[in-house]
């Protein structure tokens, strides 16, 4: 389950409705009118809104540098969580967000919090979105996620936190398969003890 993918997904509704991100009446009734699914198949996870498949642009920097305005919203969270924890029912799931943990599911059996140094994580998004030829520099990237980071952690509904009960491991320089075999060794040994 990912998270941002569904915040990234109403962004994206909102500027293709021509919907003022300043206009909370507008989010809502727009919010309570879209539908959003997440499909698996062998390519991995596809994103869709009002049943048009949005993978793709959701990565785009336009949606990258707007969807602030829309996962800081209280109302759109609330929507959100309940969609989220909608598609947890009855699964066995893997959920990546930045409340996951502290609002969406805080009872999960085991929480991770996967950090890395701001210079690291602005390499890896750079990497991200110049696929779309996005003008952007490193710097630009770098103050975009210090800009993040702080709405985030510093917004009064589900705040960016780490709690006490997560794993925390910092993955600055770790390539992905390193982090993986990690994870799943944090997993495993878990899941002998029957938490899982």
């Amino acid at each position: 389950l990912d998270s941002g993918a569904m915040y990234r997904a109403f962004t994206w509704k909102v500027i293709n409705a021509g919907v003022d991100f300043n206009d909370k009446e507008g989010l809502c009734r727009l919010l309570n009118k879209t539908n959003i699914k997440r499909e698996y198949s062998k390519d991995g996870l596809k994103i869709f809104v009002d049943d048009i498949n949005v993978t793709n642009e959701i990565r785009h920097p336009s949606i990258t540098g707007n969807v602030h305005h829309v996962s800081n919203l209280e109302f759109v969270r609330k929507k959100m969580v309940e969609l989220q924890r909608g598609f947890a029912k009855g699964e066995n799931i893997i959920a990546e967000g930045r409340d996951m943990g502290t609002v969406v599911f805080p009872d999960a059996n085991k929480k991770i919090y996967l950090d890395a140094d701001i210079k690291e994580r602005a390499t890896r998004r750079y990497s991200e979105i110049k696929t779309f030829n996005d003008k952007s520099n490193l710097d630009n990237v770098i103050e975009d996620l210090r800009q993040r980071d702080h709405r985030d952690s510093t917004r009064e509904f589900a705040p960016l936190k780490q709690v006490d009960d997560a794993f925390y491991l910092d993955t600055t320089n770790l390539k992905i398969e390193q982090v993986v075999d990690i994870l799943i060794k944090e997993i495993e040994k878990n899941s002998k003890t029957g938490k899982l």
